[in-house]
């Protein structure tokens, strides 16, 4: 059976789509706490790494490493090991975010630091540039590019990824997913995938803007 008119009608439905803004607005909230409390961690772990070079190839080779860990299965290991009698499932799902988010920021800020010249530092701290005013003057600005270049990857993984949230109780676009997946109504499902597929696209696209506002002149992104 054809399944993409039946879905085209559930998007179609007006009456859905309080509740679909409602949900495109929890995930974009679990997306947004995930990616900005990884940032308090990969942010200041990059720029030290990034600036005193020490330690870069084995941080690049964790942050991939990392990426291999299977979500859904971390996320069910913590949810039943964190459970303890009272139900926080917001935690469980935004540590198993955060650990998706840190790796692409953090390989992003210390690949965007690692590819600052090095004779352009140098010739900074010749100046009488302080280790401080070099990092926030000189490195930061020029490779601040291929941060958010990071940030972009960070941020569309984490939205693609938390629609297992739902897999525990909690709202966003996954409810669509799963919810579906028990009624066997194959059109909500593609109705979920679809909406999911939009959101990261569109703040892709944002982002990518960004990326390119930031781009020195003459190079390409």
């Amino acid at each position: 059976m054809n399944q993409l008119q039946p879905m085209w009608a559930f998007l179609a439905d007006a009456q859905r789509w309080p509740l679909i803004l409602s949900r495109t607005l929890d995930h974009l909230g679990y997306t947004a706490l995930a990616v900005g409390l990884s940032l308090l961690i990969a942010l200041p772990l990059g720029l030290w790494v990034g600036h005193t070079r020490r330690g870069a190839d084995v941080v690049l080779s964790l942050a991939g490493a990392l990426r291999a860990l299977p979500s859904l299965g971390l996320l069910t290991w913590l949810t039943v090991s964190m459970s303890m009698g009272v139900r926080l499932p917001l935690v469980p799902a935004t540590i198993v975010l955060i650990i998706l988010a840190v790796p692409p920021l953090l390989a992003g800020i210390v690949a965007g630091m690692v590819a600052v010249p090095r004779q352009v530092v140098d010739s900074a701290r010749a100046t009488g540039y302080s280790e401080a005013q070099i990092l926030r003057r000189v490195e930061v600005p020029l490779a601040l590019p291929v941060m958010i270049g990071g940030l972009r990857s960070c941020v569309v993984q984490v939205l693609a990824t938390a629609t297992i949230v739902a897999y525990i109780g909690l709202s966003g676009l996954g409810r669509y997913l799963i919810d579906g997946l028990a009624l066997r109504d194959y059109p909500q499902m593609l109705a979920g995938a679809v909406l999911v597929t939009a959101l990261a696209l569109i703040v892709d696209l944002i982002l990518a803007l960004v990326q390119k506002s930031l781009q020195p002149k003459g190079q390409i992104i």
